[in-house]
């Protein structure tokens, strides 16, 4: 699975979890589906509906954001002494 994951484009991975990222935002910020959730009257876990929309919006927002962070490390993009030297910025 590491030797995949290592093979793939950055591009494919950022549009992957972008996707992901633009879905949340959609069911977060488009008022016809949060008005939707409102008016429904089941409970999950005992937690209203209508606060569990929100609550499972950030647990995948934070899960799709924990994913990232472990692509990452494993494509080895997290090391900082990989990373190429630059020159300071001395404000001359």
């Amino acid at each position: 699975m590491k030797e995949y994951i290592r093979g793939l484009s950055r591009k494919s991975i950022m549009m992957f979890f972008g996707s992901i990222y633009a879905l949340a935002l959609l069911v977060a910020l488009f008022p016809p589906l949060y008005m939707w959730s409102s008016g429904i009257r089941f409970e999950i876990l005992g937690i209203p509906f209508a606060i569990m929309y929100w609550l499972i919006n950030g647990v995948v927002l934070g899960l799709t954001l924990w994913g990232l962070y472990i692509v990452e490390d494993i494509r080895g993009e997290l090391d900082e002494d990989l990373l190429p030297a630059t020159t300071p910025l001395t404000g001359e």
